[in-house]
């Protein structure tokens, strides 16, 4: 682990805030923990109450400083946007928490309803936001997030210079990545594989085939999840180059405002990045 350290390594752990009062941060910063990422969500008591969490904005406060006094001072904290009743003078209110408790990223997901949860049972009580409320939040929140020092790097996340995540950018730059331990992810040699979920499973290097990876289209996918989006150049020297009618779709986003085509490169703007799921698959039919 101090070798790991010695070479620069980004250790991350992602920790719930009220779970996390129990860890000992001094011994995981000896064991080479650097970086740890929080699930705040919201820093408004009745956002939390909600969302189900049993957490408040004073167990985060005390997570942080307890990381921070061990020596942890990469702190990333995760926000949710489009919350029902949420509204824009509480979204500056969480980012401005998560600036006072000096964190060097954020995380801005927008609020999905996944089915068989409680959450999503109970829908029918809520508030919920339409499609363009969402949208209209979602913009709201990268501009406040970039005018108080933090740079947008992906569709959903932002960070003070320096502090962009590194294993997170090796996904999105569809580079390698080795996961280690129960239900780990990893990419590797073009093929991607997973452990089991359990210890056993761990244990006895149960590792479990996912399919290959790294082909032109999921390259072009997760690049474009990025601010700097798809260079040209260094797509065509791996696959070769792209057909007209690639450029010819990327035009006619570019005219509806939802693509950027600039030195070389094609990136998707704010608007973009709302329907990037739509835009990305028209582009990859052209392929």
């Amino acid at each position: 682990n101090r070798f790991l350290i010695e070479e620069g390594a980004e250790v991350t752990a992602e920790v719930n805030p009220r779970s996390a009062s129990a860890l000992d941060f001094a011994n995981l910063r000896n064991s080479g923990l650097n970086r740890l990422s929080v699930g705040m969500q919201s820093a408004v008591e009745e956002e939390l109450k909600l969302l189900g969490r049993r957490h408040t904005k004073e167990d985060v406060a005390a997570v942080v400083q307890s990381a921070k006094t061990a020596g942890i001072t990469n702190i990333s904290l995760d926000l949710m946007i489009g919350i029902p009743h949420q509204t824009n003078e509480n979204i500056k209110k969480s980012v401005d928490f998560c600036r006072q408790l000096g964190a060097k990223h954020i995380s801005a997901y927008i609020l999905k309803f996944e089915e068989g949860t409680p959450f999503y049972q109970n829908m029918k009580n809520m508030q919920i936001k339409t499609d363009d409320e969402q949208a209209s939040q979602y913009l709201f929140t990268a501009d406040y997030i970039e005018s108080v020092g933090y740079k947008q790097y992906e569709i959903s996340n932002f960070a003070l210079d320096g502090f962009q995540s590194r294993h997170n950018n090796r996904y999105w730059k569809c580079m390698e990545y080795i996961g280690i331990g129960p239900s780990a992810h990893s990419f590797y040699k073009g093929k991607r594989f997973y452990c089991g979920r359990s210890f056993e499973d761990f244990y006895s290097d149960n590792l479990i085939p996912d399919g290959t990876g790294g082909d032109r289209e999921e390259y072009i996918m997760l690049r474009l999840r990025l601010v700097e989006g798809l260079d040209i150049k260094e797509y065509e020297a791996l696959y070769g180059k792209l057909p007209e009618s690639f450029y010819k779709k990327c035009s006619m986003f570019q005219k509806s405002g939802h693509i950027i085509i600039d030195s070389g490169k094609v990136r998707l703007t704010k608007e973009g990045f709302l329907l990037s799921n739509t835009v990305i698959s028209d582009l990859l039919i052209c392929l």
